[in-house]
């Protein structure tokens, strides 16, 4: 699961700076986002268990962390579960498209995994959307839309090119995000995502290489030291 979201193919192939030890804001657009999550928590039951003792303002999206039964969910912690998300909303799907239109069997059976296992992690996402009181995107962004005709826009081996050069710059720049809320988070749920897209990310990332497709143009700038 990058400034556009989770397993995004970015505009500039600049690595992820986002500082997980400070509040953040999110990158995502308001006009890409579900409408306000007072329905998840009205009812109480299954909703986002804030502090009860926590003033009502820290459960805003506002880039302040709030308290939980499961510690406290930082603004990066938020962020992370977004950009899974997203990288649903246009990887999952063009993954989809590929298990038909990829030319090469190698494309067309890595794209299967890719596709299953983003599956899970949306049900993850989702799932920690609702106990956290946490809003998720609803469609890709512009860019990502822009990505996903591109690699439809063509065929053959070039079609199998372009989709493993976005999905493969994609999954390199949001591993580092993950490993910062890994490293940073003080939340057990969170936590125990991050793992889950740690594994799933690094193994997408092994899938897409081994198609001989992921080119220079397919990895992200190294990291300034």
């Amino acid at each position: 699961m990058t400034a556009t979201g989770a397993c995004t193919a970015p505009g500039a192939q600049a690595p992820d700076t986002a500082q997980v030890a400070d509040p953040i804001p999110s990158d995502v657009p308001e006009e890409l986002m579900a409408p306000p999550a007072t329905a998840l928590t009205q009812d109480g039951a299954g909703a986002a268990d804030p502090d009860p003792s926590a003033p009502a303002a820290q459960n805003a999206d506002d880039g302040a962390t709030r308290q939980t039964k499961w510690g406290p969910l930082s603004a990066a912690d938020r962020e992370l579960i977004k950009k899974v998300r997203l990288a649903t909303l246009w990887e999952m799907t063009i993954a989809q498209e590929a298990m038909q239109r990829g030319s090469s069997r190698r494309v067309r059976e890595i794209s299967r995994e890719i596709a299953e296992q983003h599956h899970a992690l949306d049900e993850q996402a989702r799932d920690l959307a609702e106990r956290l009181d946490v809003r998720l995107p609803v469609r890709p962004t512009a860019d990502q839309q822009k990505w996903m005709a591109d690699i439809s826009g063509r065929s053959g081996r070039d079609y199998d090119r372009t989709y493993v050069k976005w999905l493969r710059l994609a999954h390199g720049q949001i591993f580092a995000f993950i490993g910062q809320v890994r490293g940073s988070t003080q939340n057990t749920l969170v936590r125990k995502f991050a793992e889950a897209c740690n594994a799933a990310v690094l193994n997408h990332q092994r899938l897409l290489e081994s198609t001989g497709l992921a080119g220079p143009e397919a990895f992200p700038d190294p990291p300034e030291v």
